[in-house]
């Protein structure tokens, strides 16, 4: 989360120096070769059935293509802190798409927890000065990129049911990097001879951000999912626009306010309320009371 939380702010920088979708091609390309480079070596490579090569072309195109796109894009029009906290709605909308499509219940402490949690993001992205005009396209942009990163963790704890993360990781940023390149050439003619930056700083970013963030930070992030579950690691996003907001202050030199601070808040609670997490605890005590207490609980029962 603090290696996610600090590539939002290395990709608000690099998309000031290179063609952003063409930028991320290529970064997300460079960390799919090292991923499947690993692999190789540690021998964690084999075929994949036809169902597999579908849901993971299914997972790149949302978590690949679809966010890295709409993320770079609206970096372009909007702050590193704005996108990080944005991005934090990601837990809560994962709750939210469980409980249409997989079932899970809507209780009362989730509905307040999905209530809390948007009005949080309405929090970060009105300025108290312009109102609704204050939204920019890079925040819908943003947006679109959280929700498109939800669908793929879905689509990638069904695939790992079957399927290596980590070879899954590897496959994905390989699809996703070209998809993201031929897209390039219709939003960003000539992008391509336009990453010649000389710039030696703009260029470790760029490879840090690649390796570290995208290569190892999906497969670190992947594997979580496959052992603990979507639901259960999605929770850990909340700390991801916490670094993000203090990289973006020391790094970046942008400021922080009180109304984002305050919309942190309320994502975090309607987080940690609205996936079910507050109300596990409580059930799990109860469970634990119960059976260290079985007659006097079944007397008060």
């Amino acid at each position: 989360m603090m290696i996610w939380g600090l590539n939002v702010v290395a990709v608000k920088y690099l998309v000031e120096h290179f063609p952003p979708v063409m930028m991320q091609s290529l970064r997300i390309g460079i960390a799919g070769l090292c991923a499947i480079s690993i692999l190789y070596f540690l021998k964690d490579l084999r075929k994949l059935t036809k169902r597999e090569w579908g849901l993971t072309a299914l997972a790149a195109f949302f978590g690949q293509i679809g966010h890295h796109s709409m993320l770079a894009i609206g970096l372009v029009e909007t702050t590193a802190s704005k996108a990080s906290l944005i991005l934090g709605l990601i837990p809560l909308t994962t709750a939210i798409f469980a409980m249409i499509f997989l079932g899970d219940r809507l209780t009362k402490l989730r509905f307040t927890g999905i209530l809390s949690g948007f009005t949080g993001v309405t929090f970060v992205v009105l300025n108290p000065a312009e109102g609704v005009a204050g939204i920019s396209q890079g925040d819908m942009y943003i947006f679109i990129a959280m929700v498109s990163q939800v669908i793929s963790f879905i689509i990638i704890k069904v695939a790992t049911k079957t399927l290596s993360s980590r070879q899954l990781t590897g496959i994905m940023l390989l699809i996703g990097s070209a998809g993201l390149f031929l897209l390039s050439f219709f939003f960003e003619p000539g992008s391509l001879g336009k990453m010649s930056n000389t710039n030696q700083t703009v260029w470790i970013v760029f490879f840090s951000s690649a390796v570290i963030a995208t290569g190892l930070g999906h497969i670190m992030y992947n594997a979580a999912i496959q052992k603990i579950g979507a639901g259960q690691t999605a929770v850990f996003n909340n700390f991801i626009p916490l670094f993000a907001l203090i990289g973006s202050f020391f790094l970046l030199g942008e400021p922080i306010y009180l109304s984002q601070l305050i919309g942190f808040l309320f994502i975090v609670c309607g987080v940690l309320l609205g996936t079910g997490y507050i109300e596990q605890i409580w059930i799990d005590r109860k469970r634990k009371k119960t059976r260290a207490n079985p007659v006097e609980n079944t007397y008060y029962d």
